[in-house]
């Protein structure tokens, strides 16, 4: 599944009443999320995708422009190019400030909130009977992030994680698995990467995708549990 492809899945309409607001919204979270790597789709297809006319989605584009996300080319090869940068890792004192910003009530509603969609999604997919071709998007998707450097890492983890939502085939499981993410991804992406804590989210990645092409939806739901435990528990350490 290609950049575009996974923008369509994640990235739905939005609401009339507030068409700007809920456009921003949306092109943040792609742009947070890692789903797009160096500009957004042509602006033709994106506001064909949002639903929402070429002068709402240039506003919101200039937005982000402004606020630093997004740089405008004009010309031939120009678009809104990313300019993003997730946040490096922190010291303690500034990663504790980010969850007493957040609140840790939100956190452990993010927490369950993602624990719920994404054992979900998993145990459906587990029940799904996948082409071959899906079958292979989710080996690659688990070759990436398990093979990934890591200035890569966080990214190619999402894009593993939302995988499992994408392949069912429900775009609202998809949006609330993108949703999921985004609620904790800035706190992800601000503490450090650890090397041990790599090699046994790989372990665990593989027997998500094992259990999901067994067809077996506790086992899978059981993989991706124990897997977000440790990752909820990683976070709690950091930011206790």
């Amino acid at each position: 599944m290609d950049e575009v492809s996974r923008l369509v899945t994640v990235l739905r309409p939005v609401r009339a009443g507030n068409a700007f607001e809920e456009t921003v919204e949306r092109l943040l979270q792609v742009i947070k999320l890692g789903l797009v790597t160096e500009k957004l789709p042509p602006e033709r297809e994106l506001a064909a995708q949002l639903g929402i006319s070429r002068v709402t989605l240039r506003e919101a584009i200039r937005a982000l422009q402004d606020a630093g996300y997004l740089s405008v080319r004009r010309g031939r090869y120009g678009g809104a190019f990313l300019t993003y940068a997730p946040p490096r890792p922190r010291q303690e004192d500034e990663l504790r400030r980010a969850v007493v910003d957040m609140g840790t009530d939100d956190l452990e509603d993010a927490l369950t909130f993602r624990m719920a969609v994404e054992c979900g999604a998993a145990q459906v997919l587990a029940t799904t009977e996948l082409t071959r071709e899906r079958r292979d998007t989710l080996r690659e998707r688990l070759q990436a992030v398990n093979s990934a450097n890591p200035d890569d890492y966080r990214r190619l983890d999402t894009a593993f994680h939302l995988a499992i939502a994408e392949l069912t085939g429900s775009a609202l499981l998809t949006a609330s698995c993108a949703d999921a993410r985004l609620r904790i991804t800035d706190l992800l992406d601000a503490i450090p990467i650890l090397q041990r804590n790599i090699e046994h989210a790989g372990v665990q990645h593989a027997a998500i995708v094992a259990a999901v092409l067994a067809r077996d939806p506790e086992a899978a739901r059981r993989a991706v549990a124990e897997h977000l435990e440790g990752t909820g528990a990683l976070l709690r350490g950091f930011l206790a």
